[in-house]
């Protein structure tokens, strides 16, 4: 398939996008931003310049992915989330001067492989959200989110595990084992951390 892109889409010429990735209705892809392969870009939704984003990424309808951000594979950012750039955000500088690119240094949000941002989910840069994640909707992820971690509420906070296929996992009766109900798959915690198991 071709890379397909509706005709009300604003789509920079100096952006890179991947073949059978999807740009729709109203959504903006600025200068320098790059798409893997088989992307979708929902409706209204703005990808920032110099943002990255892996083969297969999800970015539902009015999320705002604002740049450096840095998405691998496999990532979907739900609708109306948000990932910023400005850790200390202001209008003016100190003497009433309208800020300018120059007067702030931008900060991204980086999202391992395979993670998800729930809708209205809010992460505050420089935050880095671990491969396979689940950021629950209209979480404010503030800090750091280990591989594999579900984290939800405001600011967010680590309430269980998740597997691949998205599913909370489920303790066994084997110390620090996990189990997904889904797959059946097995995963190993270790001093707050997820992996599973058979993985080096």
């Amino acid at each position: 398939m071709a890379t397909r892109i509706v005709d009300s889409a604003d789509v920079s010429p100096q952006a890179s996008l991947g073949e059978d990735s999807s740009v729709w209705h109203l959504a903006q892809v600025r200068e320098g931003a790059v798409l893997g392969r088989g992307c979708v870009v929902g409706r209204g939704a703005y990808i920032g310049s110099g943002v990255r984003l892996g083969d297969h990424c999800k970015v539902q309808n009015y999320a705002l992915v604002y740049e450096p951000a840095q998405l691998a594979d496999g990532v979907f950012v739900g609708p109306a989330a948000v990932l910023t750039n400005d850790t200390f955000p202001r209008a003016i500088n100190p003497d009433g001067s309208l800020k300018s690119a120059a007067d702030w240094e931008s900060v991204g949000v980086t999202v391992g492989r395979g993670a998800s941002i729930g809708a209205r989910a809010v992460c505050v840069a420089p935050v880095t959200v671990g491969e396979w994640a689940t950021v629950a909707a209209g979480a404010v992820v503030t800090r750091d989110v280990p591989a594999h971690a579900l984290v939800v509420g405001v600011p967010a906070r680590h309430v269980g595990w998740v597997g691949r296929a998205g599913h909370p996992l489920e303790q066994t009766t084997v110390p620090g084992q996990w189990r997904c109900p889904t797959t059946g798959d097995l995963y190993r915690e270790n001093r707050g951390t997820l992996t599973p198991e058979g993985d080096t």
